[in-house]
């Protein structure tokens, strides 16, 4: 199974529930989890959870009665709750995937100071095919070791 096999209706809701997850903030200039580049990203990796995330928005359903943004606040509050509390590792599966997701977004980083490239080698470009960094390792004496 895969994010292809997701309903429109099922779409909907994983987009609403990451909003609600980690909604949007003006004060710190980043996006919610319900934003489309963030949506695409949860959609292109679901992958092997697709699974438990379709059971998460199907319990979801069920405990909501029609698609959750169509909710009020209070209601979808309440739903939210109850899919806290019964949603097991279907419901912890979704928030997992939809954090995994916002907290790799570009402009997320950015607003936590984090630097968008790998930390080593800090600025050093290394030119292709050298392999002087190696030679300190091609110095020390050879190791044998017996394989079981």
């Amino acid at each position: 199974m895969s994010a292809d096999n997701l309903t429109r209706i099922q779409r909907d809701d994983l987009r609403t529930v990451a909003g609600m997850i980690v909604p949007a903030s003006e004060a710190y200039k980043v996006p919610g989890a319900d934003d489309a580049a963030i949506q695409a990203d949860i959609l292109a990796t679901l992958g092997r959870d697709s699974k438990l995330v379709t059971a998460a928005l199907d319990h979801l359903a069920r405990l909501a009665g029609q698609p959750i943004g169509e909710l009020d606040a209070g209601r979808r509050d309440a739903v939210a709750q109850e899919f806290r509390k019964t949603g097991g590792a279907a419901a912890a599966t979704l928030v997992r995937v939809v954090l995994q997701c916002y907290y790799r977004d570009d402009r997320v980083l950015r607003s936590l100071g984090i630097e968008q490239r790998a930390p080593f080698p800090k600025g050093h470009v290394l030119p292709d095919g050298d392999w002087t960094l190696l030679d300190p390792v091609k110095a020390r004496a050879g190791t044998l070791r017996r394989v079981p």
